[in-house]
């Protein structure tokens, strides 16, 4: 288990991404975002992140995540201390199961969990430099017991009050939370309704959103138009940076935030935000 002292220290907000550059990565450090999150399911070598790293000063990286059906706990933590060689303190090793739908083994994902992280133990992996994709109460409580805290995604700051309540004040808490950079609400709505369309598949999310609420209609595709506001922020730079603030208020330590825009159009992006959000 972690405590206060030894969470991870990654600033108040970072960015969550699927194929940020090195020179993106240089542009987002400068604008003062403290981490970089790269999703999907990235293969146990992650040859990537040295690239980087190399390119940033202070700038941390993380995974969101490294799934355990797909990456074997012996090479992911051997990459582990390959980076942290190279690049001390500065890798986050976020890990999490993936969805039964997507994976024909997936069986029994706590037990495999937990087995996958004492394989980590087994090998060295710090439990202070791990976080773990959490969403119910059970793997919240093991991402608490068994790493440094929990990684929600597609969650709201309703969730992170009570992820917060169930994993202590010492553990470390980090929800991903999209954005929408327009005024145009109907707009907005088109967007984040396609960045959520897979999810609407998926057993886990959708049992998520019922815990906090929503119908068994509302988290149906394409999702009602509350479930859409309540996890895609959209609005002027203020207005969405004042959505992901309640995520703070309401106990997380860290806000990887999505921003759903072309690949080229992200550091912009990104730069609308930085001042709102008391960055730059």
């Amino acid at each position: 288990m972690t405590d206060a002292a030894s969470k991870p220290k990654l600033g108040r907000f970072g960015v969550f991404g699927r194929g940020v550059t090195p020179q993106q990565a240089k542009d987002i450090e400068a604008l003062g975002y403290g981490a970089v999150w790269v999703g999907g399911s990235p293969p146990a070598e992650l040859a990537w992140v040295e690239p980087i790293l190399e390119a940033t000063t202070n700038l941390q990286l993380a995974t969101g995540i490294v799934n355990i059906w797909t990456a074997a706990a012996e090479p992911v933590a051997e990459s582990f201390r390959r980076i942290e060689a190279a690049y001390p303190g500065r890798f986050l090793l976020g890990i999490g199961v993936g969805h039964p739908e997507a994976h024909t083994e997936y069986r029994k994902p706590y037990d495999a969990l937990a087995e996958y992280l004492q394989r980590l133990d087994d090998c060295g992996v710090p439990a202070n430099r791990r976080v773990v994709a959490a969403l119910g109460p059970r793997v919240l409580k093991l991402s608490a017991e068994r790493a440094a805290g929990a990684h929600p995604y597609l969650t709201t700051p309703e969730h992170t009050a009570r992820a917060r309540e169930l994993i202590g004040p010492s553990a470390f808490l980090a929800p991903e939370h999209k954005a929408v950079l327009t005024t145009d609400v109907e707009k907005a709505r088109a967007v984040g309704r396609r960045a959520l369309d897979i999810y609407f598949q998926l057993a886990n999310y959708r049992n998520n959103w019922k815990r906090l609420g929503f119908s068994d209609e509302e988290v149906t595709k394409p999702g009602s138009d509350r479930l859409v506001d309540a996890l895609v922020a959209y609005g002027t730079p203020d207005a969405i940076a004042a959505r992901l603030k309640e995520h703070l208020d309401a106990g997380a330590d860290h806000v990887p935030v999505q921003v759903l825009t072309k690949d080229e159009n992200l550091v912009p992006a990104l730069a609308d935000l930085a001042g709102p959000l008391g960055l730059s």
